[in-house]
């Protein structure tokens, strides 16, 4: 089993900064891409930022030169920066990510979510 763990979120005025991060822990053969995800209530859930296993980002449009997605391969570990918060990127923030477990079989990707943590931005 994995779990993911997830931490940083809270309450920030306008203008402001916040780092989440979601720790991966448990039966992981290799990490793949990993991503952050927001959704309100009422709407989808929709992808905020993703980065893959050799680096590469990509981000909504909506934060693109706001928030910093990076990731800590040592430590299972993907962090989301955000600076200069607005008031409309006020959600419960997921992280997800892809993990290879080892089966009899060989090697399964399987995609696995953190808990949520309230991101609000006050303005």
């Amino acid at each position: 089993q994995v779990q993911l763990v997830e931490s940083g979120g809270g309450l920030v005025q306008a203008g402001g900064s916040l780092r989440l991060s979601c720790a991966a822990s448990g039966s992981i053969f290799s990490i793949n891409a990993m991503a952050w995800y927001r959704q309100v209530p009422g709407k989808q859930r929709e992808l905020v930022a993703a980065i893959t296993s050799g680096g590469s980002t990509n981000y909504a449009d909506s934060v693109k030169g706001r928030f910093t997605i990076s990731r800590d391969n040592d430590k299972n570990t993907v962090y989301l920066q955000m600076n200069s918060l607005k008031p409309e990127d006020t959600a419960v923030y997921y992280c997800q990510v892809r993990v290879v477990v080892t089966t009899i079989r060989g090697p399964y990707e399987s995609i696995y979510w953190g808990q949520g943590t309230q991101v609000t931005v006050s303005s």
